[in-house]
C-alpha cells in the first residue's frame, strides 16, 4: 500500500491560497478593492463584508469608491474603515466613501515589507507543521502494519518533496510581493 499524499498537498495548498488573499490585503500605493475585503461591519447583528455590501471600484491609481447597495450603511461602512488597518481616512460625501491612497513613504514600504517577510515566515511554519502531521500519520500507519518500513520511508521522502515545493512556492509568492510594494 502507498501513503496517500493529497489530503496533506491539499492542506499545504490552502495555506498557500490563505497567504495570496491575505497579501492582496496589503496595499502598494496603487488603489486596490482587495484591501477592503477583510473589513466587516455589524449589518441587521451580523457581521457583514464591505465588498459583499456595497460596490467597490478604482476611479484612478490612487482612489477607491465604496458604493453602497443600501445607503443606510453608510456611516457603518464609514466607521469599519476608519477601524481597520487599511490606513485611509475614508470621505464620506452621503452617497459614496472615496478612499484616496498616499504615495508611500520609503519607511512605510519597509515596514509593509517587514509585513510580508513576517506573513510568510508563518506560512512556512504552517507548512511544515502539516510536514510534522503527514510523517506522524505515516509512522503510526507503518506502526499499525497498514505501511511496510520501506514505504514510510518513501512517504517521508514524498511528503518532504511535497512541503519543498510549498515553502518554494511561499518564497516566490512573497519576494512577488516585496518587489510590489518597494517599487517607486
Amino acid at each position: 500500500m502507498k501513503f496517500d499524499c493529497t489530503p496533506w498537498e491539499n492542506k499545504m495548498q490552502k495555506l498557500l491560497s490563505g497567504l495570496e488573499d491575505y497579501l492582496t490585503t496589503i496595499r502598494a500605493s496603487l488603489a486596490n478593492a482587495g484591501v477592503l475585503s477583510r473589513v466587516t461591519f455589524e449589518y441587521y447583528g451580523a457581521p457583514t463584508k464591505i465588498t459583499e455590501m456595497a460596490e467597490v471600484r478604482t476611479t484612478d491609481a490612487r482612489t477607491l469608491i465604496v458604493k453602497p447597495y443600501d445607503k443606510s450603511t453608510l456611516k457603518a461602512m464609514e466607521k469599519a474603515i476608519l477601524a481597520s488597518d487599511v490606513g485611509v481616512t475614508p470621505q464620506n460625501d452621503g452617497e459614496v466613501i472615496r478612499l484616496c491612497f498616499p504615495q508611500l513613504t520609503e519607511e512605510r514600504r519597509r515596514d509593509l515589507s517587514k509585513q510580508v517577510t513576517k506573513y510568510g515566515e508563518e506560512a512556512k511554519v504552517s507548512i511544515r507543521n502539516v510536514r510534522r502531521d503527514a510523517n506522524d500519520q505515516a509512522k503510526k500507519d507503518q506502526k499499525n502494519s497498514v505501511l511496510t518500513e520501506d514505504e514510510q520511508k518513501t512517504a517521508e521522502k514524498d511528503i518532504q518533496n511535497l512541503t519543498d515545493k510549498y515553502i518554494k512556492k511561499i518564497d516566490d509568492t512573497v519576494a512577488a510581493k516585496i518587489r510590489e510594494v518597494m517599487a517607486i
